[in-house]
């Protein structure tokens, strides 16, 4: 396909006659399209996303479609967000080497990404549904959302090349606009395409009728789409992690801006606690041992991405932010000013942590650690427990010590009858 070639999706059919030219793709799954075996694989909510293997290989090959799959074409999409996508992959791979796939081709007009297939890699949600476990997951997922947030920021990039990077990204505007809807106001109040499960609705009262929880979760909007602090994946969910039992990899950044540094990790640490509450309908006798590992995993990643981000803060302190002439080079102990960086992030954290609890179980595209609960008798007292921990989350952002505080009232809502 040729750079000027109008976009066009592509089908399991097509694609090897459409995608034979692409060298980067050739050389790394055989010459011979006619060879190539084409599987369409992708179960997300806006793209295509192929497995292409032949004898020399596989790749994934992954198409932005011009609407939402999700609700089909009645809900138009820009397809410039894989140009978005490709430029945080290229950032990320720099910020964190390893930590998403390697990109092997790049199209923009056909909205197109060649990338590396990860294999025996699954999606980590997958494997927290069943039960399953994954050596290193809290240390990698505390780097990552370290590394990236701070080599993102003005902590560390000279100021010219991140405020370039911060309009190159202000042009994703379709896409934060759904974060921005569906997570911080759908929930909030009857929007047209919520949904819930059934029993919820004394709870889901509860939450529209509280005005200062309201005001904390506009508050927490009001930062998202006005502070550019760092570049952030902006949909960093077990959904958007790759695992085997002792490797994982983050991929589908597309969402992504520059937005407060707690963002990602927030977000992140909320679908944990999710898999953590839907586990009695997954688990048997096993399961105060998962959900004990589930927290371990939240405690272990928070505690990572903080020694990390310490660990950067002293090494790679290099921006206009809290520089070192007005700490080291002056004799005095910069100490300070990293904890009070690191409690605006874990307010702003905690908050999105709860509020992305209400958008998944409320608003448009929940997921599947409770949608797989098939008896909603079952799923609505363990969504509400939910709900209502995130709620606490959102109104005791500011205050709560740690990670281990936040585990602790998981602790507690998981036993509370709150239906």
């Amino acid at each position: 396909m040729g750079a000027g070639t109008a976009y066009e999706a592509l089908t399991v059919e097509t694609l090897p006659e459409r995608l034979r030219g692409v060298s980067a793709l050739a050389s790394r799954v055989g010459n011979d399209p006619g060879a190539w075996q084409v599987e369409e694989v992708g179960d997300g909510n806006l793209n295509l996303v192929f497995i292409v293997s032949g004898p020399s290989g596989k790749v994934i090959v992954k198409q932005a479609l011009p609407y939402v799959r999700l609700v089909g074409d009645s809900w138009p999409l820009p397809l410039y967000r894989a140009y978005f996508e490709y430029h945080a992959l290229t950032r990320q791979a720099a910020r964190d080497p390893g930590a998403v796939p390697t990109v092997y081709h790049f199209d923009e007009a056909q909205a197109l990404i060649i990338m590396e297939y990860l294999s025996p890699h699954v999606i980590l949600r997958r494997k927290l549904i069943a039960g399953e476990h994954v050596a290193g997951l809290a240390a990698f997922l505390g780097r990552f959302c370290a590394r990236t947030a701070f080599r993102g920021s003005e902590l560390s990039m000279p100021s010219p090349e991140k405020k370039a990077d911060v309009a190159l990204f202000a042009g994703n505007v379709e896409i934060p606009a759904i974060t921005e809807a569906l997570v911080f106001a759908d929930p909030y109040f009857d929007a047209e395409m919520n949904s819930h499960t059934e029993g919820l609705e004394p709870v889901i009262a509860r939450l529209r009728a509280d005005v200062g929880l309201k005001v904390k979760v506009q508050q927490a909007l009001q930062r998202f789409v006005s502070n550019t602090e760092t570049m952030v994946h902006g949909d960093l969910h077990s959904g958007s992690i790759m695992s085997t039992d002792s490797d994982s990899r983050v991929i589908d950044p597309e969402f992504v801006q520059y937005g407060p540094l707690g963002f990602d990790i927030g977000m992140l640490c909320a679908n944990f606690l999710m898999a953590y509450f839907s586990q009695p309908a997954h688990r048997g006798e096993d399961l105060a041992t998962y959900q004990e590992w589930i927290l371990s995993v939240i405690a272990d990643t928070c505690s990572v991405f903080e020694a990390e981000f310490r660990d950067l803060w002293r090494s790679e302190r290099t921006g206009i932010l809290y520089p070192q002439t007005l700490f080291e080079d002056q004799g005095q102990d910069s100490t300070p000013a990293c904890d009070a960086v690191l409690a605006e992030i874990w307010r702003d954290a905690w908050a999105v942590c709860g509020i992305e609890m209400h958008r998944r179980c409320l608003s448009l595209a929940h997921n599947a650690d409770f949608e797989d609960i098939a008896d909603v008798r079952v799923r609505a007292p363990l969504e509400a427990r939910n709900l209502l921990m995130g709620a606490e989350l959102i109104h005791s952002a500011a205050t709560l010590a740690d990670a281990k505080a936040v585990c602790a009232l998981a602790r507690d809502f998981n036993r509370k009858d709150v239906l």
